[in-house]
C-alpha cells in the first residue's frame, strides 16, 4: 500500500509543476521571439530580392523552382512557378535546355554565364543568364541562384551602332565603285553603239557570217554593260539604310532582284542549287525594299556557306495560317548545333573562321525584321540542314 502524500509533498509537486510550466512558457516565448526575428529577416531578404530588377529564381538540384522575386512576375505570365521546373516555366519545354548553365553550376560547383535568345509572350528577347551555386555547410551546392538579365535593348543598340558603321563604310565604297565603274561603262556602251551604227558600212564583200557575229558581239557587250549598271545600282540601295521610306513591297520581286546580284557568284555553283517555289498571288508587305533585300542576301549567303555550294536551297513564299506573309529559306547543308541555336541572332556570334565574317549578319536581319513588325523563326537539325522563316504582316490588312 502506497503511503499517503503529505501536504508538504503535494505543495512541492505543485511548485515543481509550476516551475516546469514556467520553463515551458519561457521556451515558447523564446521560440516566438526567434520566429518573429526569422520572419522579419525573411521579409527583409525578400524585400532585397524584390528590389533586384533582374529575374531571379532559386532552383533545387532537380531544377525545380523554390522561389522567385517580383521581377519574375513582371516578365513571365506564370502565377505559381514554385514546384515547376525552370525549363517548363521559362522555355515551355519538357526537358532541360542544352547547354544548361544551372546543371553546369551544380556539376562544377562554380558560377556559369550564358547569353540566349528565346520567345517570351511571342517576342524574342535576349537574356544574360548567371547561375550561382548556393552551398551547404559542407561546401557542396544545394541550390542554384539563377539570374536572368534582359539585355534585348542593349544588344539591339550595339547591333545598330555597328550596322550604322558598316553601312557608312559600304556607302562610301559603293559611291566610289559607282563612280569608277560607270565612267568606263559609259565609254564602252558609247563605242558599242557607234560600232552598231557603222556596221552597215563594211565593204560589200564582207562575209554575212562575220557581219552577223559582229552584231551578236555588240549586242552581248551592251547587254552585259546594262547588267553591270544594275549591279552597281543594287549595291547603292544596300548602302542607303534609313534614307528610304516604307512602301508597298512584293517579296517575290525582291527575291528575283537579289538573285540577280548573286548571278555571278552562283555561276560557280551546281546548276540547280537554288530552287524557287513562289506564290504568284502573294499579298504585298509594307517595308523598306533595300533593308528587306539585305535580309534575303544575308540568309542566302549563310545558306550557301552551309551547303558548301553543293546542296540545295529552296526559297518559298506563302501566306501562313495566321494570314501573314512568309518567306522560307530551306537548305540541305550542315545544320546548326543545338548549343548554337539560341545564339544565332546575338551580335558578334559567329562560327566562321577569322576573315569570313564578324557575326552581325543575322543580328542585323533580326533587327530589320522586327522593325518591320515581323519575326524570324529558325529550325535546324545538325547534319540535315536548316530552315529560316521570315514572317511579315500583310499590307492590305488594317
Amino acid at each position: 500500500m502506497k503511503p499517503i502524500p503529505t501536504l508538504e509533498d503535494l505543495i512541492g509537486i505543485e511548485y515543481a509543476k509550476l516551475g516546469f510550466f514556467r520553463e515551458v512558457q519561457e521556451k515558447i516565448a523564446e521560440l516566438n521571439a526567434t520566429n518573429i526575428e526569422l520572419s522579419r529577416k525573411q521579409r527583409h531578404i525578400q524585400a532585397i530580392l524584390d528590389s533586384i530588377t533582374d529575374v531571379m529564381a532559386v532552383l533545387s538540384p532537380r531544377l525545380r523552382i523554390s522561389s522567385v522575386n517580383r521581377a519574375f512576375h513582371e516578365v513571365f505570365s506564370e502565377s505559381q512557378p514554385e514546384g515547376q521546373t525552370c525549363y517548363q516555366v521559362f522555355r515551355n519545354a519538357d526537358r532541360p535546355c542544352f547547354p544548361c548553365p544551372a546543371l553546369k553550376a551544380f556539376e562544377k560547383n562554380q558560377v556559369f554565364r550564358e547569353t540566349v535568345i528565346y520567345p517570351v509572350d511571342g517576342k524574342n528577347r535576349h537574356f544574360e543568364i548567371t547561375a550561382s551555386p548556393l552551398r551547404s555547410e559542407g561546401g557542396r551546392p544545394c541550390h542554384i541562384l539563377l539570374l536572368k538579365r534582359d539585355v534585348t535593348l542593349e544588344q539591339e543598340y550595339r547591333a545598330k551602332y555597328h550596322q550604322a558603321e558598316r553601312m557608312a563604310t559600304v556607302g562610301v565604297l559603293a559611291a566610289g565603285v559607282a563612280h569608277e565603274i560607270n565612267n568606263p561603262l559609259t565609254a564602252i556602251i558609247g563605242f558599242a553603239e557607234g560600232l552598231k551604227r557603222r556596221i552597215h558600212r563594211l565593204p560589200g564583200n564582207t562575209e554575212p557570217a562575220i557581219v552577223e557575229d559582229f552584231n551578236e558581239y555588240i549586242a552581248i557587250i551592251m547587254k552585259e554593260c546594262d547588267r553591270c549598271r544594275e549591279i552597281v545600282r543594287g549595291l547603292l540601295t544596300f548602302s542607303r539604310e534609313g534614307s528610304s521610306e516604307f512602301s508597298q513591297v512584293c517579296l517575290n520581286k525582291l527575291i528575283s532582284d537579289t538573285l540577280k546580284l548573286l548571278k555571278n557568284h552562283l555561276r560557280h555553283c551546281a546548276r540547280d542549287i537554288i530552287r524557287l517555289d513562289l506564290d504568284d498571288t502573294l499579298p504585298q508587305v509594307r517595308g523598306d525594299e533595300s533593308q528587306l533585300k539585305q535580309v534575303i542576301l544575308n540568309l542566302l549567303f549563310n545558306a550557301l556557306d552551309a551547303t558548301q555550294e553543293k546542296g540545295t536551297i529552296t526559297l518559298r513564299t506563302f501566306v501562313n495560317e495566321e494570314d501573314r506573309v512568309c518567306l522560307s529559306l530551306e537548305d540541305s547543308g550542315c545544320g546548326i548545333p543545338p548549343a548554337n541555336l539560341d545564339k544565332l541572332f546575338e551580335p558578334f556570334f559567329t562560327t566562321k573562321p577569322v576573315g569570313k565574317g564578324v557575326g552581325i549578319g543575322l543580328s542585323t536581319c533580326y533587327n530589320i525584321v522586327r522593325k518591320h513588325g515581323g519575326e524570324i523563326i529558325v529550325q535546324s537539325r545538325e547534319g540535315f540542314g536548316s530552315t529560316f522563316q521570315v514572317i511579315l504582316p500583310r499590307e492590305d490588312l488594317p
